[in-house]
């Protein structure tokens, strides 16, 4: 199986289009911080007009903390198309290319190279994660410092220094689970698909409409929200509250592990009774 994942990441990491994410993070992060560090006041400003009147804020609020928490805020916004470059492709492609029925005439049963598959996407899923924590962090307090984090919701929450880092380490390790969850989806259509654009095309279309329904607080969507793992996905924002919400952390979590099963599940069945033909 080691060997399998091994092959299955070189042939990721062989292509062009798998660095795409890398160097389009690699670009829009420092871009954004950039953007904070010179405009950033005025962002604060806006934020805060509101609050002044009745609260005199101190220290160094524009800071790597903000600007990591605001570009949390977008992890679902292009990451998921970033991902599914790659996720879509993985058995999609090897039938676009015609090099199933070659795979499948080794000693390897569909299974053990399904999962391989699998794997190897979830692999990627995480350095991508990582890429972008790691520049988030790093390049954010190199520019703007560290200081303390202030977070408005319907309530607002002032964390100290020493109090940020591992609740925005934690809001990233969930999510990763998070895009699992996007690169499950995105790995399940490509079962079904010869080339990678379907895929592609119908994990973004899902992911949208999902948000939609979400977003939309009628009798019907309220009952459908629920199921969708698109409804869980934001979860990492209750990290930013005092105290933080284990209990509905620990069920979003769940929701997402649970609909990352249901996908790959779907996937297996699919595959194993697919007729490969090319």
């Amino acid at each position: 199986m080691f060997s399998l994942i091994r092959i299955e990441l070189y042939k990721i990491f062989s292509r062009i289009r798998t660095f795409i994410g890398f160097i389009a993070i690699g670009l829009l992060v420092p871009l954004i911080q950039v953007a904070l560090f010179i405009d950033g006041e005025t962002y604060i400003e806006f934020s805060l007009q509101n609050l002044k009147e009745a609260f005199d804020f101190q220290g160094n609020l524009l800071n790597g903390y903000l600007a990591c928490y605001i570009i949390l805020a977008t992890l679902y916004v292009h990451i998921p198309f970033l991902i599914t470059l790659v996720t879509g492709d993985l058995l999609a492609g090897e039938a676009a290319g015609g090099t199933f029925r070659v795979l499948l005439t080794r000693p390897v049963s569909r299974t053990k190279l399904l999962f391989a598959k699998f794997i190897s996407g979830l692999i990627y899923t995480a350095a991508l994660i990582f890429w972008m924590a790691l520049i988030s962090l790093l390049l954010g307090i190199a520019i703007m410092g560290t200081g303390d984090l202030i977070v408005i919701k319907n309530t607002v929450y002032i964390f100290a220094e020493d109090d940020v880092l591992w609740r925005l380490l934690a809001a990233f390790g969930f999510g990763l689970i998070a895009m699992w969850c996007v690169a499950s989806l995105s790995f399940m259509f490509s079962s079904f698909a010869d080339n990678s654009i379907g895929p592609i095309i119908l994990t973004m279309t899902v992911i949208i409409s999902f948000i939609v329904i979400s977003a939309i607080d009628l009798s019907l969507f309220r009952v459908v929200k629920p199921f969708l793992f698109t409804n869980y996905m934001g979860s990492w924002k209750l990290f930013f509250e005092t105290p933080v919400n284990y209990d509905k952390i620990l069920m979003s979590a769940g929701a997402l592990i649970a609909h990352i099963i249901l996908f790959f599940g779907i996937a297996w069945y699919n595959f194993k009774k697919k007729d490969i033909l090319t």
